[in-house]
């Protein structure tokens, strides 16, 4: 047995933290240090690290996690609100970046098919919300009506996507039901309700049973529900892991013990699995060698895969109402590829409606999406108070607001009762 792996980890923690310190005394999200650090260890630069399977399955778990974390974070009634806002702007989102990146593609390769065009299209409409997520907890936007939207927008985004895809691939002889894809759908979001109800039953039976002590046990029922509900998602329904984890972190969250769940969780993510995510990003990254129009269509590749989504995303959370710097900043958030958009890839030079040539820029296309998106999305943030984003009712989150208030009076309280103490005293 070879004991490697151990070195490669502590390889990757060390860099990644370093790194990370790095771009966040440059004003830059630790998110892009971690990103550099799998890149420039990885065999696109220095080499001293190569993907494997074991940190591609870590790489998994840390994507889960984080994405759970998110639902933890995330309210149920917040995400509701923002369902239409988040379906316009998944909607504009996935339709913009499919008729850019096929006409990107039929100016390029104009012998293809239409299919072949629409391929290209198909691999811009995914998008990897993981990045953005983690950004905008580091940046105290999660919580806000943007990061909502978001996060509402990524999961209908995912399904569009995955409707598309379905379309395609029927469309270039692939046996797929899109009745059968959208049922299984449907069937997930039943299955997460039914999962959720008894979930919440049995948390709140038990944390009665134990007199509301905060027990161990108690995170680890929602971890392992986490990766039940990620297992679900991929194996019986068809559905991304992430859709699964964020739902389980959505059930949690409505738990009594949602807070303790969600303190305990976040050394499982920050110590190991959210920085061999990052890094196993740019571990991944091989560059073939490219001609100069393939390293062009690569610049315009990148440049439609960011503005299509800020045009697409932004135009949708304009028709929703929001501020124009609101729009930006979900159209940024909604920017980011990641390992959809290369499984969508390798999908299409399966059938053969990718050309191999186009792989390379799609890799590089993945890779500037996940380095450049935290930075714009800090740029867009620059200069805004904390909780500008969230709706004009709401100026800060109302669980810091209700302690805030218990404290104000608890003090006004302490000095009545000083007050009164001094008046008998005299």
């Amino acid at each position: 047995m070879s004991y490697g792996y151990l070195l490669q980890l502590g390889i990757i923690l060390v860099s990644t933290k370093l790194l990370g310190i790095a771009t966040g005394r440059l004003q830059l999200p630790q998110v892009v240090g971690a990103l550099l650090a799998g890149l420039v260890l990885g065999p696109a630069v220095l080499g001293v690290l190569q993907p494997t399977d074991f940190l591609s399955q870590l790489a998994e778990m840390g994507v889960i996690v984080i994405m759970f974390s998110a639902g933890m974070g995330t309210s149920l009634r917040d995400l509701k609100n923002s369902g239409k806002a988040g379906f316009l702007v998944a909607l504009c989102g996935v339709l913009v970046p499919l008729g850019l990146g096929a006409a990107l593609m039929a100016a390029f390769y104009p012998g293809g098919s239409l299919l072949q065009n629409l391929f290209l299209g198909t691999v811009l409409t995914a998008t990897s919300v993981s990045i953005t997520v983690e950004t905008l907890k580091e940046l105290g936007r999660l919580s806000t009506r943007v990061g909502n939207t978001i996060l509402a927008a990524a999961l209908i985004d995912d399904i569009l996507g995955l409707v598309c895809l379905t379309v395609v691939t029927s469309l270039a002889g692939q046996k797929v039901s899109i009745l059968w894809v959208l049922a299984r759908i449907l069937l997930f979001f039943v299955f997460a309700i039914a999962v959720g109800w008894g979930f919440d039953r049995l948390f709140t039976w038990y944390d009665k049973l134990v007199k509301d002590r905060n027990l161990h046990r108690f995170p680890i029922l929602a971890f392992a529900l986490c990766l039940f509900m990620a297992w679900a998602a991929e194996a019986l329904f068809g559905v991304a892991d992430i859709i699964g984890a964020f739902a389980a972190g959505l059930i949690v969250a409505a738990t009594p013990k949602g807070a303790y769940i969600a303190e305990k969780c976040a050394p499982l993510s920050y110590l190991l699995l959210t920085p061999v995510f990052f890094a196993n990003i740019g571990l991944g990254v091989t560059l073939p060698a490219m001609s100069g129009r393939v390293l062009l269509f690569s610049v315009l590749l990148v440049l439609v895969g960011i503005l299509s989504k800020l045009v697409g995303c932004g135009l949708g959370a304009r028709a929703c109402g929001f501020k124009l710097r609101q729009c930006v900043q979900t159209g940024v958030g909604m920017a980011c590829r990641g390992e959809v958009a290369l499984i969508v890839a390798n999908k299409g030079i399966a059938m053969g409606m990718i050309d191999m040539d186009c792989f390379g820029p799609i890799i590089i296309m993945v890779v500037c999406c996940a380095v450049f998106t935290p930075i714009l999305l800090k740029a867009a943030f620059k200069g805004e108070p904390a909780y500008d984003s969230l709706e004009e009712s709401t100026l800060v989150d109302r669980y810091e607001l209700g302690g805030q208030v218990d404290i104000v009076t608890s003090r006004l309280l302490e000095a009545n009762d000083k007050h009164l103490a001094g008046k008998q005293g005299g």
